[in-house]
């Protein structure tokens, strides 16, 4: 089983800059897609980016492309999420996830998750 330790969120203003961090607890080059999700208050988790398991192709939510970028250090099994030009609508609980198969766009296709890191960004 897989174990996902998330960090890096915290409080920035609008315009300034995150990066999260997701500790994997074994190797997820070659074996796991990973993916960011995020939650806000009353509303369903969203897909923000994900990157393929072997190829290290990316995708991006349409509201976060060009602002965001998700990448991974294979030797630190780590992956990262650099936001920049963060906005209000940004601010949510951001989940790492990591799956085996099926659309990387969707939270059912992820096997384990991360606890979760809070951003907020103020106005």
């Amino acid at each position: 089983q897989v174990q996902l330790v998330e960090s890096g969120g915290g409080l920035v203003q609008a315009g300034g800059s995150l990066r999260l961090s997701c500790a994997a607890s074994e190797r997820t080059t070659g074996n796991y897609a990973m993916g960011w999700f995020r939650q806000a208050p009353g509303k369903e988790r969203e897909f923000v980016a994900a990157i393929s398991r072997s190829l290290g192709n990316t995708y991006y939510a349409d509201s976060v492309k060009g602002r965001f970028t998700i990448s991974r250090d294979n030797a630190k099994n780590t992956v990262f999420l650099q936001m920049n030009s963060l906005k209000p609508e940004d601010t949510a609980v951001y989940y790492c996830a990591a799956g085996r198969g099926g659309s990387v766009l969707r939270p059912t296709s992820y096997d384990y998750w991360g606890q979760g890191t809070q951003v907020t960004v103020s106005s």
